[in-house]
């Protein structure tokens, strides 16, 4: 970069006021100029964090007020960019902060509205600051993360909150002197694979028979599994699945995240990229699970049911998925949050990043002091486990390198 070029700093509430080819080509460099992005990763794309604003569901009347900071060199031109959104709750993060925000405000402190990148609703590790790969991706990142800081003290906000960081993002995070926090998954790795029965041919013989039991069983009583996607996929699809999503959502959080505008807005703009598996018996779907389709990834999102079938979530959202992948050559699968018993099915432990910044010297030690601990005890957990896995020879650690 030449040293007559200026670098801006700007926030912006609106996501569709921001150019999408400029904001992809930050996001996912290579999506427009190859015809196979290996690294593309669905949820930063322009397309789906629009259909989250526009559909109602990342919206400030949700407690997501969009903020995204963006790097432009004064001509208009995007140089780099940070979905970033003024939260006034912990909800739809997976990244539990819930205990740091009672400790605060029992002190008599203010934790909300604090500022958050991250993608709502969505527990997958991906790149949040968002630099095309070039000489001075790391200096654009230091905007980026120094744009975010002078937000939280120009509107005196308690925190700025980075979830589901990639490795080398967390890194460099720690190094500009923000906490570092890890959790837990679980994941899938295809160790190229032919078909789903060489895979359960590297299992020891007893996950062998569980699964195979589970996946008889699961399509029991005339249960029939259809995978769906692109131009397959249909407004009633849609119309069947909110119906599911709704139900599970309400029992799970109260109050589903996710608007029906949002499934025919991602629908219509990123259907190459979704898979819809559904499950019917009798001629009706009684179940179904969406799954956003990767360069290199497929990954499980949501799940929902109207009949409960034994094992049949099992089914329809780690066989069918792993079935997948291995027909489309895909390197893995993440089924989302949470899940030990995620373990006997073959996915293994996998460590997520997050990063923070604590504006109050209190709380900001307290936090620090934790998360040392729960460091340590993440890393334990995952060896332990690791220790466990189905493998017949032993497989230890899927814990991936990225950038």
């Amino acid at each position: 970069m030449g040293d007559a070029e200026q670098i801006f700093v700007a926030i912006e509430p609106d996501i569709t006021a921001l150019d999408a080819v400029q904001w992809d080509a930050c996001a996912n460099p290579n999506y427009y100029d190859t015809a196979l992005d290996r690294s593309f990763n669905p949820f930063i794309s322009y397309a789906f964090l629009s259909s989250l604003e526009e559909s109602g569901s990342a919206v400030a009347e949700a407690g997501w007020a969009p903020r995204h900071l963006v790097l432009d060199d004064g001509s208009g031109r995007m140089l780099a960019c940070m979905p970033c959104y003024l939260k006034a709750h912990s909800q739809g993060e997976y990244i539990f902060d819930h205990g740091w925000a009672d400790a605060f405000e029992r002190a008599g402190g203010r934790y909300y509205p604090k500022l958050l990148s991250a993608v709502p609703f969505t527990p997958v590790t991906g790149r949040r600051l968002l630099v095309p790969q070039a000489g001075d991706a790391d200096m654009y990142e230091r905007y980026l993360l120094n744009g975010a800081a002078a937000l939280l003290d120009r509107h005196n906000l308690s925190s700025l909150h980075l979830n589901f960081l990639t490795r080398g993002e967390w890194q460099r995070a720690g190094e500009m002197g923000l906490l570092l926090r890890t959790g837990q998954q679980f994941h899938w790795c295809n160790e190229g694979y032919q078909n789903f029965d060489e895979f359960t041919a590297s299992l020891t013989s007893r996950k062998r028979k569980l699964i195979k039991r589970e996946r008889r069983e699961a399509c029991g009583d005339g249960v029939t599994i259809k995978l769906l996607t692109g131009s397959d996929i249909r407004e009633t699809h849609w119309d069947t699945f909110y119906a599911f999503y709704n139900d599970t959502g309400a029992r799970k959080w109260g109050a589903p995240y996710l608007t029906r505008d949002f499934f025919s807005l991602v629908g219509q703009r990123m259907a190459k990229h979704i898979l819809l598996v559904l499950c019917e018996r009798a001629g009706h779907a009684i179940a179904g699970a969406l799954n956003f389709i990767g360069g290199d990834t497929l990954y499980g999102r949501y799940w929902g049911f109207v009949e409960d079938h034994r094992f049949l979530h099992f089914e329809a959202c780690y066989y069918q998925a792993i079935d997948y992948a291995i027909a489309n050559g895909l390197a893995r699968v993440e089924a989302g949050a949470q899940g030990p018993h995620k373990l006997a099915r073959g996915y293994l432990p996998q460590t997520t990043y997050s990063a923070h910044m604590i504006a109050d010297p209190s709380l900001s030690s307290a936090v620090e002091n934790f998360l040392a601990h729960e460091r340590d005890a993440v890393a334990m957990e995952n060896r332990e486990l690791a220790r466990m896995a189905p493998y017949r020879k032993g497989k230890k650690d899927g814990d991936a390198e990225d950038a």
